[in-house]
Formats: structure tokens, C-alpha cells, sequence
């Protein structure tokens, strides 16, 4: 096989232990998915596993050069299922209508924002398995209440069944990040709709979110009428407030407020 030099982009920190990579692909729990989607196999560590173990059904998206060509060369079987594209401009319903698994080594810088389109394909994914800098996986975990509780915290928790999985030294990257990593999986729930209109939802939660410091009163007034300010969850602060109590202010806003 023809040699890679990893290069650190977007945050990026290459696994290099073949156990971790082997109990990343293992805590895949789907035995029937359309389609098995990695976000940036990078040097291919994962990438040889999930060929291995799913085949055809296997995707890719890379945006470096560099991995492209590596990956080309040393998984030819890979062929057009290999995309010299980032996942977040990838359009997934181009390789699945559903029942769909997303997998990866996260980069650290753009975590964030694979997780949004992750949301935005909530119709599309049905699992995610993924390694992200611990902070970000506590984060997205985190119950009501917590300080780090938060707007991905809230979107994901409302469409997913979330399970902190196990903990990643820096040891097993090139380069070693300096803080550690953890991986997580995102099962799709039950839910269908929210009972609540979604947009609205949305707009609620990072409204509340983005000061929130203060109650939702006051960081939602935009939102609110003036004769619609009785409300009691109004009083908390968003870190408070589970999907279900958005949901209920969502239709309470929907209902008496000034609506988008």
C-alpha cells in the first residue's frame, strides 16, 4: 500500500489504534441498513472494516486530496461510492431514501455542523456512530439542567435515543489532540413529528439558546405577544426546559404569539 502522511485539517485527529477502529465498527448496532455513510475515512483505518463488513452498501466522503488518492489506490472497490466531497455538502438522498447509518472520526472544528445536517436528514438517518472531542459528546448527551445542555442537545435528543459509549485517549491520534475523545451513538426514536409545528420548534430553541442567560421571557420576546406573556415556562431559563416542555411552548407561541 502507497504511504499517507496524515495532514491536521479542520481539526482533524487521525486514529491510529486498530482496536478502537475495530470497537467503533462494533458498536454499530443496524444488521440492515440501506447504506453505511463515512465522514472522512482520512487514512482508511475505519474504511477497510466497514468495506469489509458491509460491502457495496458502503459510502464515503473525503475532502482531501491527498486521502482521496490513497483511498483510491488502496480500496478500489470502492469505486463510485467514494465522493471527493465533505459530507456536509453531500446530498444523502442520493445514496439512500432511508434507513441510513452514519459513522466517522468527527473533525473537531465542524462536529457541530455534521451534526445540523444529521438533523436535517433525520428522515434519511436512522444510527450514528461517531468519535468526537469529549466535551462536544457530554454536550450532545447531557440531561436538562446541565450548564452544557444545549440547542444539540435539545434537536438531537428530540429525534434520537442518545448513548454515550466509551471514552478515547489522545494516544491513539496523529497528531494527539489535547484533550480526549469520545464516541457516541444516535438512534432514531420513534418520534414521527413533534406534535408541534417543527419550524416554529427550531426557532424557539436557538432563540432561547442564544442568551442564555436569560429567561425565556425575555430572550424569546421577539416571539411573544404582548397578551401571551403568562406562560410559566417562561420563567426558566432554556437549559431548564426538556423537549417536551419546548414542545409545549412551541404550541403555546404558535397559538398566541408572533409566529414566523
Amino acid at each position: 500500500m502507497k504511504n499517507v502522511t496524515p495532514k491536521k485539517r479542520l481539526g482533524q485527529h487521525f486514529l491510529k489504534d486498530k482496536g478502537v477502529a475495530l470497537k467503533i465498527v462494533n458498536s454499530i448496532a443496524a444488521s440492515n441498513a440501506n447504506a453505511i455513510v463515512e465522514v472522512g475515512p482520512g487514512t482508511g483505518i475505519l474504511t477497510g472494516l466497514l468495506l469489509e463488513r458491509y460491502g457495496s452498501k458502503f459510502y464515503a466522503a473525503e475532502i482531501d486530496a491527498e486521502s482521496v488518492e490513497y483511498l483510491r489506490e488502496n480500496y478500489p472497490e470502492l469505486g463510485k461510492n467514494l465522493f471527493f466531497t465533505d459530507f456536509i455538502s453531500l446530498d444523502l438522498s442520493e445514496i439512500a431514501s432511508y434507513n441510513m447509518v452514519v459513522v466517522g472520526n468527527f473533525p473537531y472544528n465542524i462536529s457541530s455542523q455534521i451534526f445540523f445536517k444529521i438533523f436535517d436528514n433525520r428522515h434519511l438517518v436512522n444510527e450514528v456512530v461517531c468519535m468526537v472531542q469529549r466535551e462536544v459528546a457530554q454536550r450532545i448527551c447531557e440531561p436538562p439542567g446541565s450548564k452544557t445542555y444545549g440547542i444539540l442537545s435539545v434537536l438531537l435528543q428530540a429525534y434520537f435515543n442518545i448513548n454515550y459509549l466509551f471514552t478515547v485517549s489522545e494516544g491513539v491520534f496523529f497528531p494527539p489532540p489535547k484533550v480526549k475523545s469520545a464516541v457516541i451513538r444516535l438512534t432514531r426514536n420513534s418520534v414521527k413529528t413533534l406534535g408541534c409545528d417543527e419550524r416554529l420548534f427550531i426557532q424557539v430553541v436557538k432563540t432561547g439558546f442564544n442568551q442564555r442567560r436569560k429567561t425565556l421571557r425575555n430572550s424569546l420576546k421577539a416571539l411573544l405577544s404582548k397578551s401571551s406573556q403568562e406562560h410559566p415556562l417562561l420563567d426558566k431559563r432554556p437549559e431548564q426546559l426538556s423537549v417536551a416542555d419546548f414542545v409545549e411552548l412551541t404550541n403555546f407561541i404558535g397559538e398566541t404569539g408572533e409566529t414566523i
